[in-house]
């Protein structure tokens, strides 16, 4: 797929279609990282670690006081000695 360079204020830019985007699994607002391999320059969506976030997350429900079970009715009789 042809596209051009263009002049975006004081750098360029290339305009990406969106089935390359799809492709690559990105999307508009992705963070990415650019790179400079043999001669070439790649374009490769940063991708996050699972479950990453997750700490900070639970912290923010439980000061919310919002971290209870979702499906109360389907908690076992050891859930009472849980600690978290």
């Amino acid at each position: 797929m042809k596209t051009a360079i263009r002049k975006m204020g004081n750098s360029h830019g290339v305009i990406i279609p969106k089935p390359l985007l799809a492709e690559v699994g990105a999307k508009a607002d992705d963070q990415v990282d650019l790179a400079v391999e043999n001669g070439k320059i790649v374009i490769a969506p940063i991708r996050r670690k699972p479950r990453s976030g997750w700490v900070e997350a639970s912290k923010r429900l439980a000061a919310a006081g919002d971290g209870g079970l979702v499906w109360p009715e389907f908690g076992s009789d050891a859930d009472k000695d849980l600690k978290w």
